[in-house]
């Protein structure tokens, strides 16, 4: 059996729609409550991870008061976060809110955890719903894979970059994925990309790289809908486990005691 040792304990959080109101509400569920109970699931499970990601959709409001409401309910796991921007947030905002308080910092970012690289990126356009990196970003990423030598690579951003099997959700995604592929198929040291925005569990291969995609810490959609549809899976959060030998474990974790009241009638958000 092959020793390995564990370098970087990550903790994924996202698409937690946050309103300035304490009692907001996205489809029926109260967001802050729900993220809450994922919190508590967090600090009971995945002690003192080296980070915590809040992979977009902090605000759905982009208010300052959200983003401030969600740097207090991290109570202690904030000197661990990094972030970047999703559809709903206001990246301008965001960073003024969360950079005071918290220990890492937003996107576009390299962190450094040998033999692990980190490639954060905003995926956000402003006023839009779908993704895009764009020239700028593709040319940071391209750099930081050119200097990333013999570390293993994760990237991450908000917009999945592949069809999902959802017709309403694969129209959304990342627009620029191709330009976005051809940079990455030339790395044979990336292992990982992992993402948010699809409110729904994803896991599968491309090329040798894993590619994972983390429920919500509020309501979720309906995996494989045509059109939009809530799911009835509970909120979570995602922990990963990166290896020095480039393997990596992971694991999906609901609140699944709590009962959260959802409108599943409803058509869009």
């Amino acid at each position: 059996m092959t020793d390995r040792n564990a370098v970087l304990s990550i903790v994924q959080i996202t698409d937690s729609h946050l309103r300035r109101e304490a009692d907001g509400q996205l489809l029926g569920m109260n967001t802050r409550q729900s993220l809450t109970e994922v919190l508590k699931l967090v600090r009971s499970r995945a002690r003192h991870p080296d980070m915590v990601l809040a992979s977009g959709d902090i605000a759905q409001d982009h208010s300052r008061e959200a983003y401030e409401a969600f740097a207090d309910l991290l109570d202690g796991l904030e000197d661990s976060l990094y972030w970047f921007a999703g559809n709903h947030d206001d990246p301008k905002v965001m960073d003024a809110a969360l950079q005071p308080v918290c220990g890492g910092r937003g996107a576009p970012c390299v962190v450094d955890c040998d033999p692990w690289r980190i490639i954060l990126l905003d995926s956000s356009v402003h006023g839009e719903v779908h993704g895009e990196l764009g020239a700028g970003q593709l040319a940071f990423l391209g750099e930081a894979l050119e200097s990333s030598g013999d570390r293993h690579v994760m990237i991450s951003f908000h917009h999945h970059p592949i069809d999902v099997g959802s017709t309403w959700l694969d129209a959304i995604g990342l627009k620029d994925r191709d330009a976005f592929f051809d940079l990455v198929d030339d790395f044979a040291n990336v292992r990982l990309i992992l993402w948010g925005h699809i409110h729904q569990e994803w896991d599968s291969m491309r090329n040798g790289v894993r590619l994972l995609a983390t429920p919500s810490t509020c309501v979720q959609f309906k995996p494989g809908s045509e059109d939009f549809a809530v799911g009835d899976n509970a909120p979570g959060f995602r922990t990963l486990s990166l290896y020095d030998d480039g393997t990596i474990e992971t694991e999906v974790i609901r609140a699944d005691h709590i009962a959260f009241e959802v409108d599943y009638d409803s058509k869009g958000y």
